[in-house]
């Protein structure tokens, strides 16, 4: 059993009469108000007092008022969840959002849907084209410019062309093209959903007996579904552009040679890999950015977290399964 001591009297705002005792709901905007009071093991001294931090949401039993203190009540810590339970339960609610994505798709080629669809794909694709299009093209440069120098050390500059496309086909290419999308798309999606969610507009879809994955999540995983995959190849196109540019004016590598290299040490299995990378990338943009909309609270504050979080859970997600999808492979 423990105490919980409100900071101020509008964190008893949660607390409900029912028949026989109290409920308190532990939301998010109570926990940042509430202390913890834990007794000492003794029965005597004084007691321990700690944050909020770590407890579940849900609803708790308040068994007794304590009469020492007016302004507390006893709940039963009895049924918290570690915080390794409940990371398994966030990541099992992302999970479902997922899950419900894919479920939905089946309404793809309805009327509505196609127009969503297709409005999305305009978002995802059209409107992050020029930051694309510049981080591909100078990444290029970048790798023709320094694997160029060292493989100048050995007269064997001419291989840039090798390099750059080996590098781009596998990793860069989805990998930059992954984290402008987190940053462009995944960020707008994820801010889009908090508002909405906040607002209650998700709770009215639910009123209405409307799916939110199949009104609001489904169309946004086909268009990056369709969308990473062709933007990553593109990428990787321009990337090889870049690099012939520094290694013609910089490098005294001729265009045919260059080109030639390239083609040569491409491969059907980098292709596959880099555009497999890509699709994962966009399936956790998506999810992640949706989850992170559908667990907003706490009004214009919760959507700038929640939005942050996005743009920083893509980020670590698309930089882990990077490593171990290329370890699957290679």
């Amino acid at each position: 059993t423990v105490l919980f001591e409100p900071t101020d009297t509008t964190s008893l705002a949660g607390v409900t009469a029912t028949a026989n005792h109290l409920v308190l709901n532990v939301l998010e905007d109570v926990k940042n108000d509430l202390r913890v009071l834990t007794p000492p093991a003794d029965g005597s001294g004084d007691w321990a007092r700690s944050d909020f931090d770590g407890q579940p949401e849900g609803s708790v039993s308040v068994s007794a008022v304590d009469p020492d203190h007016s302004d507390a009540v006893w709940v039963h810590a009895d049924g918290y969840l570690s915080p390794a339970t409940l990371a398994i339960a966030e990541v099992g609610k992302a999970a479902m959002i997922c899950a419900g994505a894919f479920a939905n798709m089946r309404y793809a080629l309805t009327r509505r849907s196609r127009q969503e669809i297709v409005r999305q794909i305009h978002v995802c694709a059209v409107k992050s084209l020029p930051v694309v299009s510049v981080v591909a093209f100078f990444i290029g440069m970048i790798l023709a410019l320094q694997i160029g120098i060292e493989l100048r050390r050995y007269n064997q500059e001419s291989l840039i062309g090798s390099a750059v496309m080996a590098s781009m086909l596998r990793e860069m290419g989805p990998f930059m093209s992954g984290l402008v999308l987190a940053a462009c798309v995944g960020a707008a999606m994820a801010a889009q959903m908090g508002t909405m969610t906040v607002n209650e507009e998700i709770a009215a879809l639910e009123i209405m007996s409307i799916d939110p994955l199949r009104f609001l999540v489904m169309p946004r995983m086909v268009a990056m579904v369709v969308t990473v995959p062709l933007l990553s190849f593109y990428t990787c196109l321009l990337a090889l552009v870049g690099g012939a540019v520094v290694g013609y004016t910089q490098l005294s590598v001729p265009w045919g040679v260059y080109w030639t290299n390239a083609f040569d040490f491409a491969g059907l299995r980098a292709l596959y890999v880099g555009l497999f990378k890509a699709l994962v990338f966009g399936i956790v943009i998506v999810t992640v950015a949706c989850y992170e909309g559908f667990s907003t609270t706490r009004g214009a504050v919760g959507v700038g977290q929640a939005t942050r979080n996005s743009v920083i859970t893509n980020f670590l997600m698309i930089l882990i399964l990077g490593y171990f999808v290329t370890r699957l492979f290679y």
